[in-house]
């Protein structure tokens, strides 16, 4: 019966299969070739992926997407978890308005995001630009690179903590009563309960906002480029929007699929680099 259940997921998997490998075969095919506008595609071998490892802003641009990921990562999941043992256990009117105010950001779309915060960081009416001149702090987005980054950095935050934080509290509904019983007769601390019994249960919980958070970071690209169109200078060139720059207005098409596959390999190890080691972290924390 189970492998029944099986054959009527088939068509669904082989057309997200057939989805996925035929844009992959194509950037694959461009890579490897000299895709040059006006002229005949020539068979270029392994050249783009040279060029791309020797391109000394792609390199930049990997290493402001490791930091700013590894920021994101070290705000927006620590914060989503303290909001969410924040939240009421039982259902009321509280936490319906929390979940409300919670999924706005979520119901937003990336561009969307872009264009509002863009408008709050105005030189000549933007809420955030106002307030912080008037507590001193001269706010120049598009010319100042702590401003630029730091605006980008905060935005995302607003934007995904909210995951994060719905993520955690689903995962808190399925941890068992008795156990933060039995760590009360005990005589366990608060502290010593949220690290060796809410800890160690929320592990794939923990898991997967930190590897859909990862792979969004990666793939940040509206928002910064609507805020400060990638500067100033690069500041806020990440590896999308450099990878796209390079595609489209460059119109590079075998150079930007190597940089395109580069980009993928990059997301896929770090991923399982992420995962491997967030569950031997967990599986020591539940061995103690």
């Amino acid at each position: 019966m189970k492998n029944r259940a099986w054959l009527f997921l088939l068509p669904a998997l082989l057309l997200v299969a057939l989805s996925a490998l035929i844009p992959i075969m194509t950037v694959v095919n461009y890579s490897i070739h000299n895709l040059v506008p006006g002229s005949i595609a020539e068979f270029y071998g392994l050249g783009n992926f040279t060029e791309v490892l020797q391109d000394e802003f792609f390199m930049g641009a990997i290493s402001r997407q490791f930091l700013f990921t590894f920021q994101v990562l070290l705000l927006e999941i620590p914060l989503g978890l303290f909001i969410a043992t924040l939240l009421p256990k039982m259902r009321s009117k509280g936490l319906t308005i929390s979940f409300i105010l919670l999924g706005i950001p979520l119901l937003i779309p990336w561009n969307v995001v872009g264009i509002v915060w863009r408008v709050f960081t105005r030189s000549d009416l933007g809420v955030a630009t106002a307030v912080l001149n008037k507590l001193g702090y001269n706010y120049l987005v598009t010319e100042r690179a702590i401003d630029a980054w730091m605006t980008v950095l905060i935005m995302d935050v607003w934007h995904w903590t909210p995951l994060v934080v719905l993520l955690c509290y689903a995962g808190l509904q399925t941890i068992p009563a008795p156990y933060y019983q039995a760590a009360r007769i005990d005589g366990a601390s608060r502290w010593a309960t949220f690290f060796y019994v809410t800890l160690p249960r929320l592990r794939y919980v923990l898991i997967i906002a930190v590897l859909l958070r990862a792979i969004d970071s990666f793939n940040i690209y509206a928002e910064p480029y609507m805020i400060t169109g990638g500067g100033p200078g690069s500041t806020t060139t990440f590896m999308n929007i450099y990878t796209s720059s390079q595609t489209i207005e460059a119109f590079d098409m075998g150079y930007g699929a190597a940089m395109s596959l580069i980009y993928l390999f990059i997301v896929v190890v770090m991923c399982y680099v992420l995962y491997t080691l967030m569950l031997q972290i967990g599986q020591g924390g539940k061995n103690k």
